[in-house]
């Protein structure tokens, strides 16, 4: 069973970048669908990007479009969250997990699984 961890959160300014990496251990990633979610305080989770490196695809969703930038380095068996641009509204507990069921690009909580723990994004104003 894959086991998932998030790091590269923190605090900063608006307009600022970070990037997010989830490294994947125990499985080989390369051939399946790997997302990111978000929750902030008091809201549900939500999908931010997805991406299917077999078949060469990726899906944002629309508000963080062309701020963001999902990738996966096979070699690392890593995914990656480039976030730039970040705005307040982008702060929340950013988590990875693997899709176990369903569209890759539907973003669908109930349809991934293999949480990691989550690292945590902060953008003051």
């Amino acid at each position: 069973q894959v086991q998932l961890a998030e790091s590269g959160g923190g605090s900063v300014q608006a307009g600022g970048s970070l990037r997010l990496s989830c490294g994947a251990s125990g499985y080989n990633i390369s051939g399946s669908c790997m997302a990111w979610f978000r929750q902030a305080p008091g809201k549900e989770r939500e999908g931010v990007a997805s991406i299917h490196n077999l078949f060469g695809q990726t899906s944002l969703v629309d508000s963080v479009k062309g701020r963001f930038t999902i990738s996966q380095d096979n070699a690392q068996n890593t995914v990656y969250l480039q976030m730039n641009d970040l705005k307040p509204e982008d702060t929340g507990m950013y988590y990875c997990a693997m899709l176990q069921r369903g569209n890759c690009f539907f973003l669908r909580v109930t349809e991934f699984g293999d949480w990691g723990q989550g690292t945590q994004v902060t953008v003051s104003s």
